[in-house]
This record gives C-alpha cells, sequence and structure tokens, in this order.
C-alpha cells in the first residue's frame, strides 16, 4: 500500500485520508503562509493562484527532506469576489470575515499537490460555492461563541462539519472539498501512481 505524507498539521485533513484508508503521516511544513500570500498579492496572483502555489510549497518543502516519498501538500482559501480572505487571527478578524460573508455568495478553493524529491508531480484545484444566510451581529457572536479557539483558527471561520453547515442557505460542491480535501481526485491518482 502506498504511504504519502500530509505536509499539513489539519486535524480534517488527516482524518478524511484515515476515513477512505490511505495510509499517512503527518509532517507539517510550517510554512510562513502570510509573508507568501502578501508577496503573491503584491504580484496581483489570484486567490486560486495563491491556494495553489501554497498546496505546492508545502509538499515541495516536506518532500526535500523525506526522498523517495509521496509528500501531499492542501491549501484553502476563500474568495470572496476576487478578494482573498485569510485565516482570522482573532475572534474580532472572524466577525468581521462572518459579516464580509453575510447574505453573500463566496468560493471555496482548496488546492492539493504532490510532490516527489522537492518537485511538484500532480496537482488539483476545485472550488465550491456557499450562499451564507443572513444573520444579524448578535446571531454571528453567538455562532462564534460555541466555536473553540482551536477550530477557529484552524478550519478558517466556519466547520462545515459541525456548527457551521447551519450558517447557510445553499452548499454547491463537493463536501470534501470545504472540508479541505477533494478525496477523489487524490484517490485516482493514488490508485494509478506506480
Amino acid at each position: 500500500m502506498i504511504k504519502i505524507i500530509l505536509a499539513s498539521k489539519s486535524e480534517v485533513r488527516k482524518k478524511i485520508l484515515d476515513k477512505h484508508n490511505i495510509n499517512n503521516e503527518v509532517v507539517p511544513s510550517n510554512l510562513d503562509e502570510d509573508i507568501i500570500k502578501k508577496s503573491l498579492l503584491k504580484q496581483n496572483a489570484s486567490p486560486e493562484l495563491i491556494s495553489k502555489n501554497l498546496a505546492e510549497l508545502k509538499a515541495n518543502k516536506i518532500s526535500q527532506k523525506r526522498n523517495d516519498n509521496l509528500v501531499l501538500g492542501a491549501d484553502s482559501v476563500i474568495d470572496f469576489e476576487g478578494e482573498l480572505i485569510s485565516k482570522p487571527q482573532n475572534r474580532k478578524d472572524a466577525l468581521s470575515i462572518l459579516e464580509k460573508l453575510n447574505g453573500k455568495t463566496h468560493n471555496l478553493i482548496s488546492s492539493v499537490c504532490i510532490s516527489k524529491n522537492g518537485s511538484m508531480i500532480w496537482n488539483y484545484t476545485d472550488k465550491a460555492n456557499l450562499t451564507m444566510k443572513r444573520f444579524s451581529q448578535e446571531e454571528l457572536k453567538n455562532y462564534l461563541s460555541k466555536i473553540s479557539d482551536t477550530s477557529l483558527y484552524s478550519y478558517n471561520v466556519y466547520q462545515i462539519e459541525g456548527e457551521g453547515r447551519n450558517l447557510f442557505l445553499k452548499i454547491e460542491g463537493d463536501e470534501d472539498t470545504i472540508m479541505g480535501l477533494p478525496i477523489k481526485k487524490i484517490k485516482e491518482y493514488l490508485n494509478n501512481y506506480n
């Protein structure tokens, strides 16, 4: 059985791999994503390109140290009308993100990359469209009060697999993409890898 290294500390991504019986080991890349995002934004990179670049950089960083292993890097970003929305830095930040998305549609972009010996050998990007219901500020604050700090800062502003589902009027797209790992495409690639 193929073993992959997950270059991420995301518990949700690890759970998805485990659920699909993909033998994996977690080795976080600890990449400074903010510096990379700022640099790419200065070059007018789209949210999709930023997501792809981060997934590739994470996978390449670990695969340089772990030769002959397949390393999976992943990144998810919110694209709101062409604007990149990053993970909140604090609860005030989280509230302002929710206020911005309130009653509107945005894209969630998840990119994955598999690298070997320091170079990308496969990548895939998928998008989901999410339309948030309209809430009062009190309702948004109440929602945030139910989310732990760990969850809030690890999984963007909403946890689609938990409380976050209630925020949405309409969700179009693959559930695993929304949770940060388009597993069907990863499995297709691994099944054909030899």
